[in-house]
């Protein structure tokens, strides 16, 4: 075995480092290091990829047999690691990048933690052009036994691009999934959420081949029977005193799914889309996925109607202290002058979007209790007097019931545009609650009821239109008609 003279500077820190801490146990400790997936732990080494300047990483995960401890490897094409940068890269905060606010990267701890945590050998290989190349590699069972910690060694195993690195960790036995192709369905799902804002743009990740497509937890992209979530609000911008004499910026964005088109689809498509059990806050740092969940909402507790709308939380990483971003960059630990800051109004936003998503599915309830009355009315419109609009001027006129907030006093909205006669009822209107919430407690004894009372509703819409009133003069008496009624019900 060949050591050249970074391996003999590794070894005196390593010996150094053993005076400070017992290194058995301390490798014992730090396997504990609270890594809460495979995929969190393989963060780690995308994320030293994507600051080396990688366009393409490869991940494989394989076994030689069906009893052996799975391995891992990950390689890029980045910039490659010259002989310090090896020899420093398994040092627990040797990186050159500790401390950094540039980028994904923070402590340099990121690559011995995470990849004793799971396997309990390491080996890292690099090249560079012009240069020979060079592996590093720790193992569990030879610091526990005594043996040097770090081995520097030239090999000939070079990748197949001009520069590149590749982590090899041999006996995974932390691995949480039995089946490989279970695990390779979870690392692709969680691996396009944590990176989705580099796969969108010039970072290729490809498991055992396959290429890992983003995820966004928004769904602004997810496209189902033509629909998909829109953003609730422009985004929203903090500035926070990073208490370094500088500030740094917080973009939040809110997104609201479409539940009128997507309610009815079955359990296993809005498992399969993303709609049931993830609704929710994602934070990013830097671009990259560092904690989802339930923060910063306050009082609010999370309830089912919240998967209906989404919320993301971006931030630079200046601001790490206030999110109290850790070694292993897993989860956050706000400060309280960051939840002073957001909480208040995510707090507020959140209930408000929680109302939103109860109305749309009250909303999708009544319209599907309503077409009753709407064939009965459209079944009669054959012996109604014939009315005219553009296009086919002939035919019975179809009919949709629907009801939403209104502004204004009027009790209803109508609008006819070709064949279609769509009534809106005003359900902030003193007069729906009088008429819908008695309806409501009957159940289906009171059936019968609603539909007479619906009938009453389209059959006023309808004789406005045929008498040939303007659009303008049937908003005046819809408007008149909704003061007066809503007038009277105020002295019952």
């Amino acid at each position: 075995m060949r050591i050249d003279k970074t391996a003999v500077a590794s070894d005196a820190r390593i010996v150094e480092f053993n005076r400070l801490l017992d290194a058995p146990n301390f490798i014992r400790a730090i396997r504990d290091s609270g890594y809460v997936s495979l995929a969190s732990a393989i963060a780690e080494l995308i994320d030293n990829a994507i600051q080396a300047d990688a366009s393409v990483i490869d991940i494989s995960v394989a076994r030689d047999s069906s009893h052996a401890l799975p391995t891992i490897t990950v390689e890029d094409d980045g910039i490659g690691m010259d002989q310090h940068e090896l020899g420093a890269c398994l040092q627990f905060g040797g990186s050159s990048r500790f401390d950094s606010r540039r980028s994904i990267g923070r402590y340099g701890m990121g690559l011995p933690t995470a990849s004793l945590s799971q396997a309990r050998r390491v080996e890292v290989t690099t090249w560079q052009p012009a240069s020979p190349t060079r592996t590093v590699s720790l193992d569990v069972d030879e610091i526990v036994s005594g043996e040097p910690a770090l081995c520097v060694r030239e090999t000939g195993d070079r990748g197949a691009s001009m520069s590149g690195c590749r982590v090899t960790w041999i006996g995974c036995d932390r691995i949480e999934y039995r089946r490989l192709a279970w695990l390779d369905r979870a690392l692709h799902r969680d691996l396009g959420q944590m990176f989705r804002r580099f796969l969108t743009t010039v970072t290729i990740v490809r498991i055992n081949g396959k290429t890992v497509l983003p995820i966004d937890p928004l769904m602004l992209n997810t496209d189902v029977d033509g629909a998909s979530a829109q953003l609730a609000f422009d985004p929203l911008q903090y500035e926070i005193d990073t208490g370094r004499g500088g500030t740094g910026v917080v973009t939040i964005r809110f997104s609201m799914l479409p539940v009128a088109e997507w309610h009815a689809l079955d359990n296993a498509t809005k498992r399969r889309i993303g709609v049931v059990g993830h609704g929710g806050v994602s934070i990013l740092r830097a671009g990259r996925e560092i904690a989802r969940g339930w923060h910063l909402m306050g009082l609010k507790r999370k309830e089912n109607y919240d998967d209906w709308w989404r919320c993301e939380i971006e931030f630079d990483p200046d601001l790490d202290e206030h999110f109290g971003i850790t070694v292993n960059k897993q989860g956050v630990r706000p400060s309280v002058k960051l939840r002073e800051a957001l909480e208040p109004d995510l707090e507020s936003i959140a209930r408000l979007l929680n109302s939103r998503v109860r109305q749309a599915f009250e909303q999708v309830k009544f319209e599907a209790a309503v077409q009753r009355s709407c064939l009965i009315a459209a079944a009669a419109d054959a012996d109604l007097p014939v009315i005219r609009t553009s296009g086919r001027a002939q035919g019975a006129l179809a009919y949709r019931f629907a009801a939403r907030p209104l502004a204004g006093e009027s009790m209803f909205e109508l609008t006819l545009v070709q064949r279609l006669l769509d009534v809106t009822l005003n359900s902030d209107h003193a007069g729906f609650a009088a008429l819908y919430r008695p309806l409501h407690d009957m159940g289906e004894a009171g059936a019968p009821l609603r539909t007479s009372l619906e009938l009453l509703l389209l059959s006023f819409a309808r004789s406005a239109i045929t008498i040939g009133m303007s659009q303008s003069e049937r908003r005046d008496l819809v408007q008149a008609w909704g003061a007066t009624y809503g007038r009277m019900l105020q002295r019952v």
